[in-house]
C-alpha cells in the first residue's frame, strides 16, 4: 500500500467511521458485532481503495454505505444461522418454569443425572448460570462450537425422553 493509498484509507475512516457504526449498530443491534462490521468493511475497502477518487465525493459515500449494509447483513446472517436452534434464556427459563409445575425438584435432578457430566455442566452453566457459550466453553476447555453442538443434542434427548414420558 502507498503513502497516498494510507492516506486516503485514513480519511476515509476519519470521515466514515462514525456512520459506518450507527449503521452497522442499526442492522446488527449489537456494540461487539457493529464494531466487527466496521472492521470487516474497511478490510473490503482497503483492497480497492486505488479506485478511489475523491473521498467526500457522493459516489464514495455511497459505495461506502453499500459496503457497511451488506457486511452488516452478512454478520447478521451467519450469527442469525448459528443462534437458530438456541435456546434463549427466556424459552428456557419458561420452560423450567413449567418443568416445575409438572414435577417436583428430585426429578428434574434425575433428568440431569441421567446427562454424561460435561451434558450436565453445560446445560447448568448455559441456562441456569446464564453464562454465554463462550464463558461455558472457556470454563470447560472446550471450542464454543462442541459446547453448542453438545447443548443441541442433549436439548434434542430430552425433549425425545419428555414426550415418550408424556405419552404414558
Amino acid at each position: 500500500m502507498t503513502n497516498d493509498e494510507s492516506e486516503k484509507l485514513r480519511l476515509l475512516y476519519e470521515l466514515y467511521e462514525q456512520p459506518m457504526y450507527r449503521i452497522a449498530y442499526a442492522v446488527l443491534h449489537d456494540e461487539g458485532l457493529a464494531e466487527d462490521a466496521v472492521s470487516d468493511a474497511f478490510i473490503r475497502i482497503m483492497h480497492r481503495i486505488g479506485r478511489f477518487g475523491d473521498c467526500k465525493s457522493e459516489k464514495t459515500k455511497a459505495y461506502i454505505v453499500k459496503v457497511i449494509k451488506s457486511t452488516s447483513i452478512n454478520i447478521y446472517r451467519k450469527n442469525k444461522r448459528r443462534y437458530s436452534e438456541e435456546v434463549s434464556i427466556d424459552n428456557a427459563i419458561q420452560v423450567a418454569d413449567k418443568a416445575q409445575e409438572q414435577c417436583d425438584t428430585e426429578s428434574v435432578n434425575d433428568i440431569l443425572r441421567g446427562l454424561g457430566e460435561t451434558d450436565r455442566r453445560i446445560v447448568t452453566l448455559r441456562c441456569i448460570e446464564e453464562m454465554s457459550w463462550k464463558e461455558v466453553a472457556d470454563k470447560l476447555s472446550l471450542t464454543e462450537a462442541n459446547v453448542r453442538k453438545r447443548f443441541e443434542r442433549t436439548k434434542k434427548r430430552l425433549k425425545t425422553k419428555g414426550e415418550i414420558n408424556n405419552e404414558k
